[in-house]
Formats: C-alpha cells, structure tokens, sequence
C-alpha cells in the first residue's frame, strides 16, 4: 500500500509548548509524533510513505535520514502554500499505485486500511473518507451520511451532542486531483462536490482519535502515547527464524532457489493473524549456504524479495530481515551468538525486549532468546506458526 502523508503544517496554536519545529515533529512521549505515525503506517503494511513537506522541511528531512526505513520515503516540498489540496495534488504526482490514502500529519486515527480499502472498492466511490463516532465535540464538523455509508454534506463546526467527524484519513484514486486548480482547498472545492454528485463514500472507525493540534490534546497525546493507551498492537516485536518456521526445513540442504522455498503449511495466515499483534516483525536466519558457496548473496535476496511479496500479498508483513551468512559458529552474529540483535536494536532502540516474542524452530533459537533477554516459543510440527498465531490472537482478545 501507499499513502501521502500531509506533514508541513507550522503548529502555530503548538508555539505555546513546542520550540519551532514542524508540526509532525512535536515531541510526545520522547518520540517526535511523526515515528508513531510512520510506526503505525508500517505496521499496516505501507511500503511507499509520501511526505508532503513545507515549513521548515529540511528538519524533517534530516530527521527522516536517521530512519532504517528511509528509502522507503519519498519527499515532495511546497514552496509555497498550496492548501490542503494542492499539497495532495503535488504528492500524487510522486505515487506509483493506483489508489492512495492521503493521512493528517498531525493525527493519529487507529483505522483499519485493508478494510477501508475494501470498502472503497465496494462502494464505487470517487474517494472515501474514514469517519470516527465522536460526542459532545464542537472543535470539528459533522459528516452526514446515508444508510448504505454514502457522504450526502458536511455541517459547519458547531456544538453537536453525537455524530460523525472527519478523521483525516481519504482514499483516492491517484488521478483524481489531475484536473484541479494548482491551489485549492481539498475539503470544500473537492469533497463537498463529490458528496453532493453521491460520490463520496465514509468508512466509519471507532479506533483511536487525536489531533495534537491545540495544546490541550498535544497534553492528552502525552498521556495517551507514554501510558500505552493509543497503542493499537499488543505486542512489541516478533523475532522469527526462517527455516522451520515460515519456510520447509531442508533436512541436510538449505533453500537455494525459489523453487526450493517451499511455505510452511499456514504459514502465510499465520503471518496475516499475527500483522495486527506485533508493532514491528523481523527474521534473525542463519543462512550459512551463501558462507559455503552453495548460493550467492543475490540468490538470498531475490528469495526473501519473493517471500516478501508472497507475504504482503496475504496480508501479512517482514519488517526488515537479518542474516549471518557466515559458517564459523563462533562469528558473533551466527546465532546463538547474539551480534544480530545489535543489529536490530540499532535499527529500532525502542523495542521492549519484555513485551516482545522469539519464535523459533531449533535450540539455537531458544538460547539466542534467551542470552539477549526476549521470551520464546519452539515452533514444531505440532505447534506450528499458525497455531501459535491463533493461540496469540486469542489471548490477545
């Protein structure tokens, strides 16, 4: 999935409690807002992030640099301000997919986008807006909607005892702002048209709300975000070997080619059960054929390229994938030495190793969780990858 992320806002109503930094970098929890925005969307499985940057972009691009998943992040500067929606036009010329959802840097709304994706497309919709249930609000207009979730009009900011508002999260096509105007307002010169033709669809989500933009809720989001309450993943990390685990082992041989990888019965369910569970999942694999020559670097990663896909495709996710290919046993990062865990700290230093997982296929596994701190389970024939998940999600209920 892609997504345009609207992040060159000011924070002018923040001046009171920020230093001059953008928006998306206000401080919360000692982590700017933008890395649990980028957390969540990775999570989700976005693999194209579009930054639509303003005021102050090089910040935000300096910071961006620091991040593992950098290439993944594609800029796009306004020099000068385009409104709402000639910032999104601008960002769709970067997009390579054939929808996109456009996200508020400034809001965190806990949605589920594989669902709202399907509801688009079932809508027949031109865009769709996702919707959060709120009461007693007058900081932000109503949406009303019909009963098959058609947007009919959006009502003025105005006290309202319960009702819809918009959670700042669209789904478009990334053609539909082509014909618009270089400046113009997103909501009022696009929406409200498309809501009055019966184009415009709203994918209701009573997950997680707030925009930290005024002072009070940027104090909330503190709270919230430091406490755990927005978390929308149980669980921390998901370490996972390979062979044995999301792949047949090959007694004796290793998996050399594509036609050798072979996904383990579930595996690929199980890996779309556990998605929504861990806020980050890797593989830590021992791969000590490229060490014996039985198979090149390049074959190794156009197998996990592959298995990525295969992956996604299931509605699953790998976050990063780590390797010792080397075939001394006393390499530091052949497990169960635990050099690769560096690694993957260096990468992620806020992984809780307490509300974190190993699952393993081989003692290895077991000891490498063991020295570097982080609980485990043995997967075997019995117990597989799929049970695990199921066991997992039942208990995370």
């Amino acid at each position: 999935m892609e997504c345009v992320v609207l992040a060159g806002g000011m924070g002018t109503r923040l001046r009171s409690v920020v230093a001059e930094l953008p928006k998306c970098l206000a401080p919360v929890a000692g982590r700017p807002f933008l890395a649990w925005l980028l957390d969540d969307l990775r999570g989700a499985g976005f693999d194209h992030i579009i930054l639509s940057l303003g005021y102050r972009h090089e910040v935000v691009e300096d910071w961006v640099a620091t991040l593992p998943e950098r290439d993944s992040i594609t800029f796009v500067v306004e020099k000068e301000p385009l409104g709402t929606g000639g910032g999104v036009r601008l960002a769709l010329e970067q997009a390579r997919e054939e929808r996109v959802f456009v996200l508020n840097g400034d809001t965190y709304f806990g949605v589920d986008f594989r669902a709202m994706q399907s509801f688009h497309q079932q809508s027949g919709a031109k865009a769709t807006l996702a919707l959060k249930p709120m009461r007693d609000f007058d900081r932000y207009g109503e949406v009303l909607c019909d009963e098959d979730g058609s947007v009919t009009s959006f009502r003025e900011k105005q006290p309202c005892a319960a009702g819809l508002i918009n959670g700042g999260i669209y789904l478009l096509r990334r053609d539909a702002l082509r014909a618009m105007p270089e400046r113009f307002s997103l909501e009022k010169d696009y929406f409200e048209p498309l809501a009055a033709a019966g184009a415009l669809a709203g994918f209701r989500s009573d997950g997680y709300f707030i925009d930290i933009g005024i002072p009070e809720d940027y104090a909330r989001a503190q709270r919230d975000f430091a406490s755990g309450a927005w978390r929308p993943y149980p669980f921390d990390a998901l370490l996972l070997d390979r062979d044995g685990v999301i792949n047949v082992l090959r007694p004796g041989d290793y998996v050399k080619t594509l036609d050798e990888f072979v996904f383990c019965e579930g595996a690929l369910e199980a890996l779309r059960l556990l998605n929504p569970l861990f806020r980050r999942i890797v593989i830590v694999s021992n791969q000590r054929g490229v060490g014996r020559g039985l198979m090149s670097e390049a074959d190794l990663e156009a197998i996990h390229a592959w298995m990525c896909g295969r992956i996604r495709d299931a509605g699953g996710r790998i976050d990063r994938i780590y390797v010792c290919t080397a075939t001394d046993d006393a390499d530091p990062r052949r497990k169960p030495n635990t050099g690769m865990i560096d690694e993957v700290r260096a990468d992620f230093p806020d992984i809780d190793p307490q509300r974190s997982l190993l699952a393993g296929d081989s003692a290895s596994d077991l000891l490498f969780a063991k020295r570097v701190g982080i609980p485990a389970v043995r997967i075997t024939e019995s117990e597989n990858l799929l049970t695990f998940a199921q066991r997992l999600t039942q208990a995370a209920r």
